[in-house]
């Protein structure tokens, strides 16, 4: 889509992209100070589901919060049905904000443009991301924790490592559900609301932040898989030196 300027890197930007990398850090102290460096695998996994929760609690919560509170008045009847939260004098989203919030999605804005609207499509996905996969992440956290934990009895370790693979492949699942969902439409239709023209925003905005949820879920559900094969192939190896004894 034509019509945005190029990409500049100005204060207010810089510090938009400072905050939206910030949650890496913060992930990787969090998984480095209750993971076990013996636990590498699983210190990846809650670096990744960290990060993860992070970003959609904060920043993507922050999306839905100025698609519901921030908006402008027009005259009744500019708008066409169907009509956000039933107002027909207004429009919402971020792109009628002021705070931070605003500034962060005005930019991501940017490259996506439905960002700085109330695109209800994109809020129906951000409010099963925000209220379900933020508090999933944080919760596989915990049962990476609890796995990983020395001090843990052997049973406690083994129920929270069943409950792991029982839920990070089926967020995982839904993260990559979410992705397809979000982008899909565009491709189907030309990619009219997004800006591929600019390098920036093209390879930076919308492939770096978004296919870290793409190339990320897929490496869970491949170590999902195998977890499972292992499980019941020891399974069943015992079942077969039972038979024989």
């Amino acid at each position: 889509m034509s019509g945005v300027a190029a990409f500049e890197l100005d204060i207010p930007t810089a510090l938009c992209i400072g905050f939206a990398l910030s949650f890496l850090p913060i992930a990787s102290i969090l998984s480095k100070s209750l993971i076990p460096a013996s636990h590498t695998r699983n210190r990846i996994l809650f670096f990744w589901h960290a990060y993860d929760a992070l970003t959609h609690l904060f920043i993507e919560g922050s999306f839905l919060y100025e698609c519901f509170f921030s908006y402008t008045s027009i005259a009744s009847g500019v708008v066409r049905e169907p009509f956000f939260l039933g107002y027909k004098d207004r429009l919402y989203g971020a792109a009628y904000g002021s705070g931070p919030s605003a500034r962060l999605w005005q930019e991501y804005a940017k490259a996506d443009h439905r960002w700085a609207s109330a695109d209800v499509t994109v809020i129906s996905l951000e409010l099963l991301t925000v209220f379900l996969g933020g508090p999933a992440a944080l919760y596989v956290c915990y049962l990476i924790y609890k796995a990983s934990s020395p001090r843990a009895t052997a049973s406690v370790r083994g129920a929270a490592k069943a409950k792991l693979w029982l839920i990070a492949p089926a967020l995982a699942t839904a993260e990559l559900y979410g992705g397809f969902m979000t982008f899909t439409p565009e491709w189907l239709t030309g990619s009219t609301q997004l800006e591929t023209k600019d390098p920036v925003y093209l390879w930076f905005y919308l492939f770096f932040f978004n296919t870290l949820w793409v190339w990320v879920p897929i490496w869970v559900l491949w170590e999902a898989v195998k977890e499972l094969r292992t499980a019941f192939v020891t399974a069943e190896t015992a079942t077969q030196g039972k038979k024989r004894s």
